[in-house]
């Protein structure tokens, strides 16, 4: 078995961290998953729902797998299920004529919206007893990380 604790105090602490990641990522799938099942949708449709959301303009999925950090293939096979579901409509797109553009449907966006009033509370439960330092230095260190991974791409 590997060893993180043989590698230097920074190596292993990166690597505990990504460890810790993944495990917090399953936690908050779950948790995302029972927080808005009645609403017929999952972690990974909420997701789309709110790159749109956020957006406030019609994406095409590249677009929208890039920014959720989903693949293509994945987000395609989303969006097919939510379209016949009526969360998403699909338009051409003069830019491209292969990459529709997706946009949320009323019924898409109310859906949405009452998941975010769902999240904020738990969000405001779970927030208890953090200081807003401790938070933001969590924020800071995790986007420091995506942004060095992303670079890396490059």
């Amino acid at each position: 078995m590997y060893n993180v604790y043989s590698m230097n105090d920074k190596s292993s602490k990166v690597t505990q961290i990504i460890l810790e990641i993944f495990r917090l990522n399953g936690c908050l799938i779950n948790e995302g998953n029972e927080l808005v099942k009645d609403l017929g949708i999952t972690s990974a449709r909420w997701q789309v729902l709110g790159a749109l959301s956020y957006a406030q303009k019609p994406l095409t999925v590249p677009e929208i797998a890039h920014d959720m950090g989903l693949t293509r293939q994945a987000v395609q096979r989303l969006v097919n299920e939510m379209t016949a579901d009526d969360f998403v409509t699909t338009r051409e797109n003069i830019n491209h004529k292969r990459s529709r553009l997706i946009e949320l449907t009323k019924h898409g966006q109310d859906i949405f919206n009452q998941a975010m009033k769902r999240q904020n509370q738990w969000a405001e439960a779970l927030a208890k007893g953090f200081s807003i330092h401790d938070l933001n230095t969590a924020l800071e260190l995790m986007t420091l990380l995506r942004q060095r991974l992303e670079q890396e791409k490059r």
